[in-house]
């Protein structure tokens, strides 16, 4: 484990406390044991009060902190690692996992540039190793119910969409304030809802532009936003166009009733689906407890804690349940059948669109555009298009005023 900040304690660890605790179990495999071998951090402090507070929870993990750790960590022989660093330093710990010939599993998004997804992509193949990202709200019931009804042709042809994840100023203020200079909540969180339209109605990204706020996080000219406004045009095979836009805020009070305030619009030829997070729920006050200590409106569907019926205490949600599916794809491409057939599995493995990253060139290219574009208007350039695959290159930026694009990857995405 690269990484042990609140993705880790909010996934990661239920899934390796039940793992150790239960195993896996893969009818054509047998029983699987799942142990965290390793953990490799800055500073070591929290893999250190975590193995104090989880004692027999957990499997006896070596921890490995500071300059090398990654490296060090990398001498355990291990099956597959996950990183789940801020995701400015995804593509140096991700490389170093994937050139050990280990699997890998990064937290979206992966990379930040499309010249960096080439590079791990190219050192999967080499190695022959899987290389995914987490996406976990595909597995949302409500996305998974939606893409059903694309797929089956009972939704016809998006016509555009509208989605909007804001969070309290704890997430930027405490839980990430040690890396939030110069970063933004679109690359943090819209990257979920690129993933969804791209992986749910497919089509061909043409164009994105984006705007956003300053001044609470940071300075209001500085590069730290508050929020951000993304939009992204798609067109289909047919050769009718969508547009959808996405709006992201880490400045929400910290008082708001919710964790975080979801919702997804999309209109089709034939219909209309809208989805929110709060308002499928439940609400639940506590004197002296809500809206701080615990929140008012839950979101039980992606990580929750309960005393099942039988009497056991468990933690389980989609959050979870998507590094769980990797472990099983890891299981499967490794001990799914004789060493023959490794690579056909591998080869099979790779084909799940849903999180592999030779699948993600799209994603990756909305998220570089809307790195630059925030980029050049904290530099005084504000208004700047990304456009995708046109006549000047893959990836590249038109400036206000200006004649000549900026040309941001050359090759086809």
């Amino acid at each position: 484990m690269v990484g042990m900040g609140m993705i880790f304690d909010e996934t990661y660890r239920p899934f390796f406390e039940r793992a150790h605790k239960m195993g896996l179990h893969e009818r054509p495999l047998g029983d699987l044991d799942v142990q965290l071998a390793a953990v490799a951090t800055r500073t070591g402090s929290r893999a250190e009060r975590y193995r104090d507070a989880a004692k027999d929870l957990i499997h006896p993990f070596d921890s490995f902190a500071g300059d090398g750790s990654v490296e060090r960590m990398l001498h355990e022989k291990l099956d597959f690692a996950c990183v789940a660093t801020p995701d400015d330093r995804h593509f140096d710990a991700a490389k170093q996992i994937l050139e050990a010939g280990v699997h890998l599993l990064v937290e979206k998004p992966s990379v930040l540039s499309l010249s960096e997804l080439d590079e791990l992509v190219a050192h999967a193949e080499a190695k022959g190793v899987l290389a995914k990202v987490v996406y976990h709200k595909l597995l949302d019931p409500d996305h998974k119910k939606l893409r059903t009804l694309v797929a089956d042709d009972v939704l016809q042809h998006v016509n555009n969409g509208y989605c909007t994840l804001l969070e309290p100023k704890l997430i930027s203020g405490s839980q990430f304030s040690e890396w939030i200079t110069g970063r933004n909540p679109g690359t943090y969180v819209a990257v979920h809802y690129i993933k969804l339209i791209d992986f749910t109605f497919g089509g061909r990204l043409k164009t994105v532009t984006a705007t956003g706020q300053r001044g609470l996080v940071g300075e209001k000219d500085g590069p730290t936003w508050d929020s951000v406004q993304m939009r992204m045009v798609y067109e289909y095979d047919s050769g009718r166009e969508a547009a959808f836009d996405i709006h992201t805020s880490w400045v929400t009070p910290d008082n708001f009733p919710g964790y975080v305030e979801q919702e997804v619009q999309f209109r089709f030829d034939n219909g209309l689906w809208n989805g929110h997070s709060r308002k499928r729920g439940v609400e639940c006050t506590v004197e002296g407890k809500t809206p701080f200590d615990m929140k008012i409106s839950m979101n039980n569907h992606y990580n929750g804690t309960f005393l099942e019926p039988w009497g056991e205490r468990s933690q389980r949600g989609y959050g979870i349940e998507v590094i769980e599916r990797f472990v099983r794809e890891v299981a499967f491409v490794e001990h799914g059948g004789n060493a023959d057939g490794r690579d056909d599995r591998l080869t099979l493995m790779r084909q799940l669109a849903y999180n592999d990253l030779a699948a993600d060139r799209q994603v990756v290219a909305a998220v570089q555009a809307l790195e630059a574009i925030l980029d050049r208007a904290a530099n005084g350039e504000p208004n700047c298009i990304a456009r995708i695959n046109d006549d000047q290159g893959g990836l590249t930026l038109y400036h206000p005023g200006k004649a000549e694009p900026e040309v941001l990857y050359e090759g086809l995405v």
